[in-house]
C-alpha cells in the first residue's frame, strides 16, 4: 500500500499498513468509548475511540475533535479520507477533521459476530517517520562527573 492511497479506492481493513494517508474502509462499529480531552503538543484536544471491523479484520480508530463520540456501536459506516499509525503493534486508523464520516446500509458491511476476532497487526520493524522536535535520549553529554579524573 502506497504512503497515499487511491482516494476513491476501499481499503479492506485486513489489509491497512501504518504510515498511510487517504484511505477509506466501510465496516462495522464494535464497540465505542466515550469522549475524553487530553493534553497535546498543540493543546487540549477531546477524542474518542472506536473499534471497527469487516470480513478481513478489526482495527482501533481514534476520533479528533468534531467527531469524537461521533459514532455508535453495531452501526455501518464508510470512513473516508483517514489516516493510519501504529500504536503498541497494531495499526490505527485516525479520524480527524478532514475524514468523512457515513453511515452506510445495514447489508454494506458484515454482523459483529461475522468479523474475525484478530487486530491487524503493524510489521515489526515499522518506525513511524520522523517529523523533527524532541528525538529523545541523551547525545552528547557536557558537562558533569568525569571518569579516571585526579582525586
Amino acid at each position: 500500500m502506497d504512503p497515499k492511497s487511491n482516494p476513491n479506492q476501499i481499503s479492506k481493513i485486513g489489509d491497512l499498513k501504518p504510515g498511510v494517508e487517504n484511505i477509506n474502509i466501510r465496516g462495522r462499529i464494535i464497540s465505542v468509548s466515550p469522549p475524553k480531552t487530553i493534553q497535546t503538543k498543540g493543546g487540549l484536544r477531546t477524542i474518542s475511540e472506536a473499534v471497527i471491523g469487516d470480513e478481513t479484520g478489526r482495527v482501533k480508530m481514534t476520533l479528533w475533535g468534531k467527531h469524537a463520540g461521533s459514532l455508535k456501536e453495531g452501526e455501518a459506516v464508510e470512513v473516508r479520507n483517514a489516516w493510519t499509525s501504529a500504536y503498541r503493534g497494531e495499526v490505527q486508523v485516525n479520524v480527524s477533521s478532514k475524514t468523512e464520516l457515513q453511515v452506510i446500509g445495514n447489508d454494506e458491511a458484515p454482523p459483529i459476530d461475522q468479523i474475525p476476532e484478530k487486530f491487524v497487526k503493524a510489521p515489526e520493524d515499522y518506525r513511524p517517520p520522523r517529523t523533527g522536535g524532541f528525538r529523545g535520549g541523551r547525545g552528547m553529554r557536557r558537562g558533569g562527573f568525569r571518569r579516571g579524573g585526579e582525586e
